[in-house]
């Protein structure tokens, strides 16, 4: 099977680099290119089916786009909607902070085939998209016509029975409450503050703290001017 070519549709710098980035990291998977607002998908939408000069995946076009709903010229759905009327056989997984229920059940009935709310760890965005891939193998595998059960499968791919578990000694529980701290917060804390307002060991909450932070849901920097051994300070991303 020929990677994946993706396009990441997102207009905040730094989410867009790091979604380029995971996309990178994932075997079976090509990153296509990266647009910042609605127009500028469109332009490598209609480069890369044509096999413009403009399209990195080539002649082959573009495969899945890794679609945010919030852009500067357009909201996602309307962007998803003039896909979809160009007649692209270009699959879309939304990647967004949005919760609201109209606008995922308007997303469904446009044909996404996954929904990753920010913020989200490398590990479950591996997932969506390992997931995706699975289903693809599936629908390529078959021969021109198809059974029950093999769509069956292939949509069950999408849609893994359990969701992904934390790492070996983390807990939701504890990882939420942290995640309700930092989100209620102004000014980075150090693992050690955290550690102190939730009544957490300090190698607890840094562990948290570096699990959120090589996710992307938290900036991780340096404190200055405190003795000792040198400390890191987090802050929530969004």
């Amino acid at each position: 099977m020929e990677p994946i070519r993706v396009l990441v549709v997102e207009d905040d710098p730094i989410a867009a680099d790091a979604h380029a980035e995971y996309v990178r990291r994932l075997d079976g998977f090509a990153l296509a290119g990266v647009a910042r607002s609605g127009a500028e998908a469109m332009a490598l939408l209609s480069a890369a089916s044509a096999g413009g000069a403009g399209a990195q995946a080539g002649p082959a076009g573009i495969d899945l786009i890794l679609l945010d709903m919030n852009l500067p010229d357009a909201h996602g759905l309307d962007l998803l909607r003039r896909v979809r009327g160009l007649g692209l056989p270009t699959d879309v997984i939304a990647i967004t902070a949005v919760r609201e229920l109209q606008v995922v059940r308007s997303a469904i009935s446009a044909g996404i085939v996954q929904y990753l709310i920010k913020p989200f760890t490398y590990s479950a965005f591996h997932d969506k998209l390992g997931a995706y891939r699975e289903f693809r193998l599936n629908l390529i595998g078959q021969a021109a016509s198809t059974t029950q059960s093999e769509v069956d499968q292939a949509f069950a791919s999408l849609r893994p029975a359990a969701p992904a578990s934390l790492p070996k000694g983390l807990s939701e529980d504890t990882l939420r409450a942290i995640i309700g701290q930092l989100k209620t917060l102004e000014e980075p804390v150090s693992a050690a503050e955290v550690a102190s307002t939730l009544d957490l060991s300090r190698v607890t909450a840094r562990r948290y703290l570096e699990y959120l932070a090589d996710g992307q849901s938290v900036r991780r920097s340096s404190r200055y001017g405190t003795r000792g051994r040198p400390e890191f300070e987090y802050r929530w991303a969004r």
